[in-house]
């Protein structure tokens, strides 16, 4: 397991101010991961089909590389899958004729590469290639590394909205600038004209005849008509400018919204993910139980937190797991359905959200001694319409209070550590193993 979190990842890409910066993020984490493989950006030009620069992570340094390939280059049984997204596609033995084409250094036993297509917007605009050893035991890095690619391409499809929406204001305002130059010689013109028939009036000696008189006047007319055009000419312009970029800044907003909410749900996947790790990996029931508390109280920022499960012969709730309580509160100890937060959760089997106890004093169920003070969610674990148990989370970190939004998310948790824990017998389990201390 890596060593450095999704999160702490997610905000080094969220404050990374250029894609070079976003892919030195990449390379740490895929650091962590295996120090000794490379990871490199091949940008995709989509008019031509050809991967015209490789950007190569080096350490803490991006270096570029001219390409000049073209996508059907590589292995046509790989292409497919690179087109679709979402997966490494292993070259296998092709790989180190591969790894040359595309700027790699092949490992001295010989480098396995992976391409995996980045898509946005139905297209695909880049490769990201991997080189890792060779190994005969263990998952491969590009699994393990997957979590991390994934919410590298969320940040590199908002840097890309970002170019986007710096070429289209550059674009803008260049408009406006020969717009308002066009608009600016026009004028300089028709005043030039204006001073030189007042200067030919005031150089006559004689009588100026009606008609040339008349036709100047019709002509200072129609030049200050043309001018008016060019002002309201100028304003419309201005107007769809303006409009334009308020445009470019909502599109900026409903992306940040769909990046948050990709990001949501790739944590939630790598949460699920590290729960089925664990019970795969844990063969001590006390160990699993405060591994799926820890897991969910970290995801869901709670500094006091319990595990309750069902005592299969009584019925009665034990606490298998704590975090955070009262040091007189014991892992073993016993609570009656009906009693406490906990108990009355078990009974009705519906999640209780309260979000600010100050104003909910009178509530019966704050005398609990496991919630005393914060926001708390306490909800229970069920499967297949039986009992398992309750998970209750409380003080959640910085302040923070636990809202409405969270429900659907501590549910699906609660749904996994229901799972768990019946295919794996842990209430049965643990009281064995807390029997026999």
């Amino acid at each position: 397991m890596p060593p450095r979190t999704l999160s702490s990842f997610a905000h080094a890409l969220s404050v990374a101010h250029d894609l070079d910066a976003a892919l030195v993020a990449l390379g740490e984490s895929l650091a962590d991961v295996d120090r000794a493989a490379q990871v490199a950006l091949l940008r995709l030009d989509g008019k031509r089909a050809m991967l015209e620069d490789a950007r190569h992570v080096r350490g803490l340094v991006v270096e570029p590389q001219r390409l000049e390939t073209t996508f059907d280059h590589l292995p046509a049984t790989a292409r497919p899958g690179i087109e679709t997204g979402g997966a490494f596609i292993d070259l296998g033995d092709k790989s180190t004729d591969y790894l040359r084409l595309l700027g790699f250094t092949p490992f001295p036993d010989g480098g396995l590469l992976s391409l995996r297509g980045v898509r946005h917007d139905g297209q695909l605009v880049a490769v990201l290639a991997l080189q890792e050893s060779r190994r005969i035991f263990g998952s491969r890095t590009a699994e393990r590394f997957a979590p991390s690619v994934a919410l590298f391409e969320v940040a590199y499809f908002r840097l890309l909205e970002r170019e986007a929406r710096l070429e289209a204001v550059q674009t803008l305002e260049s408009v406006m600038q020969r717009v308002h130059a066009e608009h600016d010689k026009r004028l300089g013109k028709l005043e030039g004209e204006l001073v030189k028939a007042k200067d030919e009036v005031r150089r006559s000696t004689g009588a100026i005849d009606s008609t040339s008189f008349v036709h100047m006047e019709r002509e200072t007319a129609q030049a200050r008509e043309e001018l008016r055009k060019a002002v309201r000419r100028a304003d419309a312009v201005e107007q769809q400018v303006a409009a334009a970029v308020g445009q470019l800044e909502q599109a900026h907003l409903e992306l940040h919204r769909r990046s948050e909410a990709l990001r949501q749900k790739t944590r939630t996947i790598y949460l699920i993910d590290q729960m089925l790790l664990l019970d795969a990996e844990a063969n001590d029931p006390r160990a699993l139980a405060e591994g799926l508390l820890t897991l969910a109280g970290d995801d869901m920022q709670a500094q006091r937190c319990s595990l309750m499960l069902v005592e299969p012969d009584s019925g009665q709730l034990y606490l298998a797991a704590i975090r955070g309580v009262a040091p007189t509160v014991e892992v073993g100890m016993r609570v009656p359905l009906g009693t406490g937060v906990a108990g009355k959760v078990a009974r009705s089997r519906e999640t209780l959200l309260v979000q600010d106890v100050n104003d909910a004093r009178a509530h019966a169920l704050l005398q609990d001694e496991f919630f005393t003070t914060g926001s708390f969610i306490s909800t229970p674990l069920v499967y297949r319409g039986e009992l398992v148990g309750v998970m209750n989370l409380t003080n959640r970190a910085r302040f923070g209070v636990f809202v409405e939004d969270d429900i659907e998310r501590v549910r699906l948790l609660a749904l996994v550590m229901s799972l768990i824990a019946v295919q794996s017998r842990l209430p049965e389990r643990l009281l064995e193993s807390l029997s026999a201390r």
